[in-house]
């Protein structure tokens, strides 16, 4: 058995019954359980249906998400997820590089790195040399300034927590970073880059080994195993090719927001509804929902 979840923006909640109807009646599937009504939607389905692709691309023209997995096993006991662009609404080695003066130079390393195009390890490397001699007290301006979290996103991390999942951030950004931003969304624990500095300046250096693409999933494989579970048991969120790894590994991999060169290679994308989405597809209601 599977599962079809159909989701819309929270800012929008224009999912209507019909659409539900529609599909349901295309694709054979049992009756519609609203999650939240407006905004996210369910049914069972026997099989996966063969026009699902073409489906998912009509409705994501009409800003509608569009999902569909195996049913047993949809709850996950772990959650692993990216910071940038995930958890919070910026790239935070970006915001530091502008306010150092270098964010164009910055910036533009960070998009090829994320889509792909180049090492992760070098491009940050090269990134975090251009931050040298900035002082310290920058981070705490960037934090307070610059840093929004993403909607949704204390809802997922509260709501898992609540029904006894682990929460771990993990990160290719820097551990002054995550720190704060675990904390404010209520992780359990938090895994990133350490930048080094000396007498309250960057040196333009990170300590060694840079956690990237495979320490993402090391972090994975070693927080389930410690726990006696496997990564089938988690749920990972990124929207960046240092994720992919990650992505692929969970049990549930959901590309958010994603850079076209990751949603292409992840099946559960989701483009329009917020971190909340999460819960949907694990079949939580909003009732369920802990604030």
């Amino acid at each position: 058995m599977f599962t079809v979840t159909v989701l819309a923006a929270p800012k929008r909640a224009d999912l209507r019954p019909e659409l539900l109807d529609q599909l349901r009646r295309d694709w054979q599937g049992g009756h519609t359980i609203w999650l939240n009504h407006g905004i996210a939607a369910e049914f069972p389905v026997e099989t996966p249906p063969a026009d699902f692709w073409q489906v998912w691309e009509s409705l994501q023209e009409k800003g509608f998400d569009l999902a569909i997995q195996p049913t047993a096993g949809r709850r996950k006991s772990v959650l692993l997820a990216d910071m940038d662009s995930t958890m919070i609404q910026q790239e935070c080695i970006d915001e530091l590089a502008d306010f150092a003066g270098v964010g164009e130079r910055v910036a533009a390393i960070t998009a090829r790195a994320m889509n792909g195009e180049l090492n992760f390890h070098e491009a940050l490397v090269a990134r975090v040399g251009l931050l040298s001699g900035l002082s310290e007290s920058a981070i705490g301006e960037v934090l307070d300034s610059r840093i929004t979290l993403a909607p949704g996103g204390k809802e997922l991390v509260a709501t898992m927590r609540a029904q006894g999942a682990y929460t771990a951030l993990v990160s290719g950004g820097f551990t002054v970073f995550t720190g704060p931003v675990a904390a404010a969304l209520g992780f359990d624990e938090h895994r990133a880059n350490e930048l080094l500095a000396d007498q309250g300046v960057l040196l333009g250096t990170v300590a060694l080994p840079v956690l990237g693409r495979e320490a993402k999933v090391e972090a994975l494989e070693e927080i389930t195993a410690f726990r006696g579970l496997t990564p089938a048991d988690a749920i990972a969120v990124g929207d960046g090719a240092n994720d992919l790894g990650m992505l692929k590994r969970a049990g549930t991999g959901v590309a958010l927001h994603a850079k076209p060169v990751v949603a292409a290679e992840v099946d559960l994308r989701i483009n329009h509804a917020d971190l909340t989405a999460l819960l949907y597809l694990q079949g939580y209601a909003i009732e369920e929902f802990v604030a």
